[in-house]
């Protein structure tokens, strides 16, 4: 008998391996584990090795000490800014970085001391209208199974602190902007994990909730229902909201001050009259994100579906260019005063104590034996790099036109990195630079004429375009 369900069972194994498409004896055997083992010798120099990894990290053992000295931290070019933001632990990169190229233009405009947005203001608004989008999604994806890819990954992905500067424009634009007096950050809006958990728990709560009201029929009168509830559903998320990260003002008063400390006025705002007075710029229209992304064909625009903040408002929508059209434009923006939102693979060679992202930084190799021979390219589509995060791009050093390194004002504090800020090498900018948002006056004809193209809808889920942290 023991032997019928043993035969049995081996059958059955055998078929389900071959249904999916495994080879028999894939596995690690003896002899296969006696062969791979060959792989290491105990030389004294792997003893040395794995003695000094038993108590220091991977990080510290592969410093590369011939790039040891501090860069040049001469630029030619920069870009007059004053102080330095701290998005704390959250994922508000995208929102720091679109306040901040809009910091530098006011302060320079109106001859401010150091100054700052409210961060928490645009945020409150951002996570009560991303609640929105996922539960509308919900509703417009109601007839699809609950197992197909697009649903699947809405409740896998209902809410995120993190975006891009899409969602910077879009919300600006409906709810204008405060200074940093009007709103002050809380504890949730530095440290944002605990209340994001609670507001995703919620939303993939109410989201099957509004699925099960679906009656199937077309007389929209589900759909009906479904919006009612939502509103219901959203009051909730709203007072949650309110106690975690405060009221967003409607109306507030303030005093605007020159460089020199010397009072100029003070006046009542609402939000949008503030924005028109002091920032008055056309973020969705006059703005342009272009892209590195060699995977994809260059000269053409591409459109992310959901990838946006407001469900009213824009899908993230890019031009993808070479490098060197980018740096082109870069370079024209630094040198006419003009800060850009700029996004990148932040964590790659980061040396944080010197605030340099270099190539030569660390030597991998040496340590692990192992040679990393992958393209940008080859990287993007084996998910081993992508944009992560978003800073402020505001200074260039050029050497006989060509640019040797570039520098970004970051949003980790005035302690991190170089006074705040982050050093990069040319070369470094070439792999792991993705993204760069201009002011259409800095891009030339030939590619403005190319947002004339039907852009080409790409996936929500496409790893490229998560949002950035």
């Amino acid at each position: 008998m023991k032997k019928t369900i043993l035969l049995a069972a081996s059958l059955f194994m055998g078929a389900a391996l071959n249904a999916q498409n495994i080879v028999p004896g894939g596995g690690l055997d003896a002899a296969a584990l006696s062969e791979i083992s060959k792989g290491y010798e105990a030389t004294p120099a792997d003893k040395a090795i794995k003695n000094a990894l038993a108590s220091a990290s991977i990080s510290a053992l592969t410093v590369n000490m011939e790039n040891a000295v501090m860069m040049d931290t001469h630029f030619s070019d920069r870009v007059k800014t004053k102080g330095i933001t701290d998005q704390k632990s959250s994922g508000r990169c995208w929102l720091f970085t679109g306040l901040n190229v809009l910091r530098a233009k006011m302060i320079d405009r109106y001859d401010l001391p150091e100054f700052q947005f409210s961060q928490n203001y645009l945020f409150f608004y951002d996570q009560l209208e991303k609640c929105n989008l996922f539960l509308q999604a919900v509703i417009d994806t109601r007839d699809l199974p609950f197992e197909d890819r697009k649903v699947d990954w809405l409740f896998s992905n209902p809410l995120s602190d993190g975006g891009q500067f899409t969602g910077v424009a879009n919300l600006i634009t409906k709810y204008g902007v405060v200074p940093s007096t009007a709103m002050a950050e809380t504890l949730n809006s530095n440290n944002t994990s605990a209340m994001a958990n609670l507001l995703k728990l919620k939303l993939r709560e109410d989201g099957l909730r509004l699925r099960e009201m679906n009656d199937g029929k077309k007389n929209g009168k589900a759909v009906e229902k479904m919006g009612a509830a939502k509103i219901e559903m959203l009051k909730e998320i709203y007072r949650f909201l309110v106690l975690c990260l405060g009221v967003p003002p409607t109306e507030f008063e303030w005093t605007r001050c020159n460089s020199k400390g010397e009072v100029v006025d003070t006046r009542t705002y609402t939000p949008k009259a503030f924005y028109d007075e002091y920032v008055s710029a056309d973020l969705e229209n006059n703005y342009v994100m272009v892209m590195n992304d060699p995977c994809r064909e260059y000269g053409k625009v591409y459109e992310i579906e959901y990838d946006r903040h407001v469900y009213d408002g824009q899908n993230w929508l890019y031009i993808n260019l070479p490098i060197e059209r980018i740096k082109e434009m870069a370079i024209a923006s630094i040198k006419d005063n003009t800060a850009m939102y700029f996004s990148c693979d932040v964590a790659k060679f980061l040396d944080r104590s010197k605030g340099t992202l270099d190539l030569a930084n660390f030597d991998y190799e040496s340590l692990s034996g192992f040679s990393f021979g992958m393209n940008k390219e080859e990287r993007v589509k084996t998910h081993a790099s992508g944009s992560s995060h978003a800073m402020t791009l505001i200074a260039v050093d050029l050497k006989d036109g060509n640019p040797q390194k570039w520098m970004v004002e970051n949003s980790w504090g005035a302690s991190s990195g170089y006074k705040g800020c982050l050093i990069m090498t040319d070369e470094w900018f070439n792999e792991y630079m993705f993204r760069l948002v201009l002011e259409k006056k800095y891009v030339p004809a030939d590619i403005l004429k190319m947002l004339d193209q039907k852009p080409e809808l790409l996936p929500a889920w496409d790893p490229m375009f998560m949002p950035e942290e």
